[in-house]
């Protein structure tokens, strides 16, 4: 697990190497234990790494032979091994045991398609000098960030939005499509960022780069192909062996390891699955205020069960407060979700204790286990009303009072599963954004959130309406919440997160289990729920799932209300909002006239993302990195800066 930047210039000009190491300093949370520049006439690889397998041979950047392919690699490729064995086969000779050297001399064999071959997560960037061309891939399910920009005269790339913020000529200014739609989606759907020049490369896409042109394409889609004649045994006895797998392949390291716990049974999954090979360290967070049988407690009594090392660590509003605008500024962009913020914390626990930790994101997406997945189910009546009763149905909700029971019933069923669904979450709708929202988003060419979706539900039209649901968050919120968090929040811990839910084995598995398996019984995530029974207590399998909970609307409505209304007042992103709207929504909260918390939150997360990156008025840098090596292959030397 790594931090990686480059930078291209146009024209074949020499690459500023103090450019290439300030971009580098910025990311150095993601490789505290080595760095490395590697300059070529116009190319500049810039390298932080994280220690995790081959300890002293891993140096990046990496080259083949002959030194005429280089590469810089953030993730782990997990079939590196027989990799390994069959270009050796071949007649490669490696220098050392990473597995980064394996992607080098795959991409000598099948060049662009060497990403084809690869069981990981993983971004990498390789020069290619005999081709004078880069080539750059992202993993499957975009488990690793990849962010680029291209100016009047650089093209540069990193693990991080901050880097490239280094790089002469990209500007800081708010993109109004992204934050029109980060209203909705509670983040910024992929390709574009919060930065109105800086673009994300999407999961499973690979791009070149020669002769001053770029090219990006797809190279592997998640699609859905149920098998309906197979029994619900054989789904179950593949999951719990693929599952197997999956986790062993994911152990794989020369430092500690160890698994984030909550209640559900996804992450208890993993670490059950650990605990049969070896001794576990498990970690979980909580809060104060949080009220019931909170987190904690189950994860406690989960890993006494299992017989693990356990931790875990209570956070008080004011500590989770006092902390936003450092996790504001490893972000990159704002992201609404508050339990990225409980992520850091726990990341923050276990990075004492351990260097890579596993978790269970993208169960959910994969076997079906968010709550609103049923949605199609309970709503099954209004697919036999003809287009016109439902129309007029939903007509009549839209005249009732908000609360009124039925209400959300009848507009949700009014309405195609299209129409309805953008994803896990919907914060704003169009025409709430309307009311205060200063953006002109009926512009021509303006690409709004069922804009965004409308393109997946197309690619997805021949499926059952879960099974589009499942499709549309795999393709966004996975990316764009999940993983963006899970990513940044244990980097900047120095921690590196694995996901054996989101291997793509399993994946291509469970794309084959019909719908009604998924949703067996009315009973989310059925298939897996049954294929871990056995290592599992009941109470354990079939608990509702709680993820990291933060009780915000609690804290807004006391602990947090007069730092957020001051923050949102002394803001000067009038030209942005109405922020009497704003605090109306907030005022409202505080006294229960509705649930506005969310909403808040992602206005307060825009504001805090904004003062660091656009006013400058909030100062946040990492330490900078002394003696980075510099490999310049004009001048064949090494020097220390």
């Amino acid at each position: 697990m790594c931090g990686i930047c480059g930078l291209m210039t146009k024209n074949n000009q020499a690459v500023d190497e103090t450019t290439i190491i300030r971009m580098c300093d910025q990311i150095i949370h993601r490789g505290p234990d080595d760095h490395g520049v590697y300059l070529d006439h116009g190319v500049g690889l810039g390298f932080r790494r994280l220690s995790i397998i081959d300890l002293e041979g891993g140096h990046q950047p990496l080259s083949n032979e002959d030194g005429t392919v280089w590469i810089i690699f953030n993730g782990e490729i997990y079939n590196y091994q027989s990799l390994r064995r069959q270009l050796i086969d071949l007649g490669h000779t490696f220098k050392t045991e990473a597995d980064t050297e394996v992607i080098v001399h795959l991409y000598e064999e099948k060049g662009p398609d060497c990403v084809r071959e690869l069981r990981g997560m993983f971004a990498f960037a390789i020069w290619d000098s005999r081709n004078q061309q880069l080539f750059a891939a992202r993993d499957y399910f975009g488990i690793k960030p990849f962010y680029y920009v291209e100016t009047g005269d650089h093209f540069a790339f990193g693990s991080e939005i901050k880097s490239l913020l280094q790089v002469p000529g990209v500007k800081r200014e708010v993109d109004a499509q992204s934050f029109w739609n980060y209203l909705t989606f509670q983040y910024v759907p992929e390709p574009d960022t919060m930065f109105r020049q800086i673009k994300k490369l999407p999961p499973a896409h690979r791009m070149v780069l020669k002769n001053g042109t770029l090219k990006i394409e797809r190279y592997w889609e998640a699609s859905f192909h149920p098998e309906p004649d197979k029994p619900l045994s054989f789904f179950v006895e593949g999951t719990r062996e693929l599952l197997k797998e999956s986790v062993k392949i994911h152990m794989n390291s020369d430092v500690p390891r160890g698994a984030f716990l909550s209640s559900g049974v996804d992450s208890s999954t993993v670490v059950a699955l650990l605990r049969k090979m070896e001794q576990v360290k498990t970690f979980t967070v909580g809060f104060e205020g949080a009220g019931g049988m909170n987190e904690i407690e189950y994860a406690r009594e989960t890993a006494r069960i299992l017989g693990t090392e356990h931790r875990d660590v209570v956070i008080s509003a004011e500590t989770y407060r006092e902390q936003l605008p450092r996790l504001a500024f490893y972000q990159d962009e704002p992201v609404a979700d508050p339990s990225a913020i409980a992520l850091y914390f726990v990341a923050e626990l276990a990075s004492k204790y351990i260097t890579v930790v596993l978790s269970g994101e993208g169960a959910d997406e994969i076997f079906g286990g968010y709550t609103i997945y049923r949605e199609p189910l309970s709503l099954k009546m209004f697919d036999y009303m003809p287009p016109s009763m439902r129309r007029t149905l939903g007509s009549m909700a839209a005249y009732m009072p908000e609360g009124v029971k039925g209400r959300s019933f009848l507009m949700r069923g009014s309405k195609p599963v299209q129409e309805r669904f953008v994803g896990n979450a919907f914060i704003f709708t169009d025409e709430e954004k309307r009311r205060f929202v200063k953006i002109n988003a009926d512009a021509p060419g303006f690409v709004k959130p069922f804009d965004i979706t409308g393109n997946y539900y197309q690619r997805a039209a021949s499926y059952d309406d879960v099974t589009k649901m499942q499709y549309v968050d795999i393709h966004t919120w996975l990316a764009g919440d999940i993983l963006m968090k899970a990513d940044k929040m244990t980097m900047a811990n120095s921690l590196e997160l694995r996901v054996p839910f989101l291997d793509k084995e399993i994946f291509e598995f469970a794309a084959k289990i019909p719908m009604q398996y998924r949703l067996m019984n009315n009973t989310t995530k059925f298939v897996l729920r049954e294929a871990v029974k056995d290592i599992l207590p009941k109470e354990v399998s079939t608990r509702k799932k709680l993820g990291f909970p933060v009780p915000m609307r609690k804290w807004l409505r006391n602990e947090f209300y007069d730092w957020a209304y001051q923050l949102i007042e002394s803001s000067p992103i009038d030209s942005l909002i109405d922020k009497s709207y704003v605090l109306q929504l907030l005022e409202d909260h505080r006294k229960e006239v509705r649930d506005n918390s969310r909403k808040v939150w992602t206005i307060l997360m825009f504001i805090l993302w904004h003062q660091i990156y656009i006013e400058h008025s909030v100062h946040i840098n990492p330490a900078p990195s002394p003696n980075i090596q510099v490999r310049r292959n004009y001048q064949q030397e090494s020097v220390t800066v």
